[in-house]
């Protein structure tokens, strides 16, 4: 199956790795390596941008700790220099180490994100989104039970009968 859907399948895909990570490295190419699929590993953030400057590069998929510059700068970075025109716009997967960054991966505007552990499914579902123009991401709260929590929490406030009850509900 290739990666990218709208994509002619003698076409191949490269990705760029960002990781200083060997299992990372390990895992994703394992994942997504076949005959249509090269990779470029780069083991430094602050280079991600100039090889993308550089290279015909379809993909990037960023770890989020990536030694001084982790995938959070990476993405900022990237946008930043698509913005200004110094480099062509390419999407970008982020790898997560837990849910609780999935605020970080939506304030970096990574069009993708996966939490970690990976797994060769998801990888390659995230992948064939973002180069269909799509995004894939995990750990994001269902709307429906944010707006139905607060709903919750609205109602009970209002049960308050007299001051002293507010006082030790507040506290």
């Amino acid at each position: 199956m290739p990666l990218a859907p709208h994509r002619d399948s003698l076409t191949p895909v490269h990705i760029l790795l960002a990781t200083d990570a060997d299992w990372v490295v390990d895992e994703v190419t394992a994942a997504l390596g076949d005959h249509e699929t090269s990779f470029t590993i780069c083991r430094e953030g602050r280079l991600v941008s100039e090889l993308v400057a550089v290279g015909n590069i379809d993909v990037v998929i960023a770890d989020l700790q990536i030694g001084s510059m982790g995938g959070m700068a990476v993405a900022m970075d990237l946008r930043l220099d698509a913005s200004s025109g110094a480099i062509s716009e390419v999407p970008l997967i982020m790898l997560l180490d837990r849910e609780a960054d999935v605020f970080l991966a939506q304030r970096s505007a990574a069009d993708a994100w996966l939490v970690k552990p990976l797994d060769a499914l998801r990888l390659r579902k995230a992948v064939a989104a973002v180069t269909s123009g799509d995004s894939y991401t995990e750990g994001v709260p269902l709307q429906e039970v944010i707006v139905e929590a607060s709903e919750g929490l609205g109602s009970e406030s209002d049960e308050a009968e007299t001051p002293e009850a507010e006082t030790v509900d507040a506290g």
